[in-house]
């Protein structure tokens, strides 16, 4: 599997780290157009943290994260205003400025404080004797949790690490579990995927007591304090996601439709995240012809992508635009369409996100409109802020990462050269 996350160098984190002492610094959720909606759901979990993507890149506009910032500024990033020009997100995940200097590749948005393990009383780390650990938070049954554990696995081995790895298998007390017990087994550092942004409190505490160095990827931690609970925190901007998405969808129908959205799991960041930013867009844009007639959880998962959308297709025929907040729940909505032979972005337009193959395909063959990306790929960035974090000048508390966007004018050349995963 190709990714195109390229490696920052940690010395751009040591000269961030050094900026930010210098000068340091001291979601609302839109509701749209509607029509009658159906019932969310509950529980479950999956994708990726903050992001950004310009329009629709041609291939692999790298996506990273953790990486080095510089001195700070006023103003925020990508998901909107928060206390003191931080977005709200950012801010619940312990970021209280943006910082100004140049990015490394592939990075959005980096926000401080700087984060030092050596203020939680942990040591240094020797990559070529102690060991790590990478906890997954989900079943690894869809391309994105596939990705994220391989890029891991992958940056671990071509560093010599020794890694230990868990999967939680969407349980939130199994994740606390596993990282305890990899703690048990002599981890002096824990990468990991949180199942959600709240739910991890007691092996984040357990890592501390043991000085063991924590580094979230794909989601933040949040209702924390900046570097005080947790290390540098690497992900995609969720309501950004959501934005673009809706950008695309009224591109796609001309701000007129009849659109269903396809939620993902109940109580999990990503889907309020994904949801927020998506209404909120079209309403900022005034797309008032666009009516939100049916919304229900799918749990990011293609079969119940599927069997919602059948319940969809019958309590509304004139449904004509579809938002599914993973690509998983798409491809199953598209197979929904399909059986009742409306497949085909000339009947149902289609706006999705991840970036996966099998979504990037259908946009090539007219059956999704758009895809936004939320790159998995983080080994490389993760590892690259622990050193940093640990052995270095420290890595900034919150990195937003960059996402590409795909449709029709860039699709064939996103899956000839890999960057679709």
């Amino acid at each position: 599997m190709t990714h195109r996350r390229h490696v920052v160098a940690v010395s751009a984190l040591a000269g961030a780290a050094l900026l930010l002492s210098a000068c340091s610094t001291g979601q609302n959720s839109g509701a749209n157009t509607s029509g009658s909606t159906s019932s969310s759901s509950s529980s479950s979990s999956s994708s990726e943290m903050s992001s950004s993507a310009s329009a629709p890149s041609s291939s692999g506009a790298s996506s990273g994260s953790s990486m080095a910032s510089g001195s700070s500024a006023t103003s925020g990033s990508s998901s909107g205003g928060g206390s003191g020009s931080v977005p709200p997100a950012i801010a619940a995940a312990g970021g209280t400025e943006l910082l100004s200097a140049a990015l490394p590749q592939g990075v959005e948005a980096q926000y401080g404080p700087v984060c030092k393990g050596s203020d939680l009383g942990i040591g240094k780390i020797d990559f070529k004797t102690d060991t790590v650990g990478w906890a997954q938070s989900e079943k690894e049954a869809n391309p994105f949790r596939i990705a994220s554990t391989a890029s891991e696995v992958a940056e671990a081995k071509k560093r010599g690490i020794k890694l230990l790895t868990t999967n939680a298998q969407s349980d939130a007390q199994q994740e606390n579990t596993d990282i305890k017990g990899m703690i048990d087994k002599g981890a002096k550092a824990i990468i990991f995927s949180p199942i959600n942004s709240t739910g991890l409190g007691d092996a984040i505490a357990y890592a501390k007591s043991k000085k063991v160095a924590m580094i979230p990827v794909d989601r933040n931690i949040t209702g924390v304090k900046g570097c005080q609970e947790v290390g540098p925190q690497l992900g995609s901007d969720f309501v950004l996601q959501g934005k673009l998405a809706a950008d695309a969808m009224i591109k796609a129908t001309g701000g007129q439709a009849n659109l269903a959205i396809l939620l993902g799991a109940s109580g999990v960041n990503v889907t309020d995240d994904r949801t927020t930013g998506f209404l909120d867009e079209l309403k900022a844009k005034k797309a008032d012809g666009i009516k939100v007639i049916f919304q229900q959880t799918a749990d990011f998962t293609r079969e119940k992508g599927k069997s919602v959308t059948e319940t969809l297709l019958q309590a509304h025929p004139d449904v004509n635009a579809i938002y599914a907040e993973n690509d998983e729940m798409a491809l199953g909505a598209l197979a929904a369409l399909d059986d009742k032979g409306m497949a085909g972005t000339d009947k149902v337009h289609i706006v999705s996100i991840d970036g996966t193959k099998g979504a990037v395909q259908a946009i090539v063959d007219g059956n999704i409109d758009a895809v936004i990306e939320s790159n998995p790929a983080f080994g490389p960035y993760a590892f690259d802020a622990l050193d940093a974090y640990v052995n270095g000048d420290g890595a900034p508390a919150v990195t937003i990462t960059k996402d590409n966007q795909y449709d029709k004018s860039n699709a064939q050349q996103a899956l000839d050269s890999g960057t679709a995963y």
